[in-house]
């Protein structure tokens, strides 16, 4: 089986009980809660794509980052003959008007997100979330201390 390797970096805002996230209207994650973030332009350091990827899928301007880390996991869509290496960096955002209003849709052909909003992290899940979502409620509620790369297997459209 094919293994095709993807690399991003990805904001993690925290709100209380809720996680900022943006929807998807990309595979495999399409339909589902993200974090805001994603690929590297060549040449770019990590702090820049994750700076001008938070602008692109929220609106606004990072303004302070913590906390770098980095995940992988494993994804093969239903009715893929190949899999998904998701590797990706994660840092804590702070952004500068955490109360504004988040944009509903953004469609400045840069990006695959629909909009952000505040998620409730007891409401996300497999069902609703992609892997980097499930990581980062796991690494905030405590309740997946193991660092190994996630493995999902006929992961179902939405």
């Amino acid at each position: 089986m094919e293994i095709r390797q993807h690399f991003g970096v990805y904001a993690v805002c925290r709100r209380d009980d809720q996680l900022l996230c943006i929807r998807k209207n990309a595979v495999p994650y399409e339909n589902r809660s993200d974090l805001p973030g994603g690929s590297q332009q060549p040449g770019e350091d990590l702090v820049t794509t994750l700076r001008r990827e938070f602008k692109e899928e929220t609106g606004h301007e990072v303004l302070s980052f913590s906390h770098n880390r980095v995940y992988d996991t494993f994804v093969q869509e239903q009715g893929q003959d190949y899999t998904v290496h998701h590797i990706f960096a994660l840092f804590d955002v702070q952004f500068a008007t955490p109360q504004a209003a988040l944009p509903q849709q953004v469609a400045d052909g840069r990006n695959d997100s629909n909009g952000g909003s505040w998620q409730p992290m007891a409401t996300l899940s497999l069902d609703n979330a992609s892997p980097l979502v499930l990581r980062a409620v796991a690494e905030l509620t405590n309740t997946h201390p193991d660092p190994s790369a996630s493995r999902f297997i006929n992961w179902p459209h939405l």
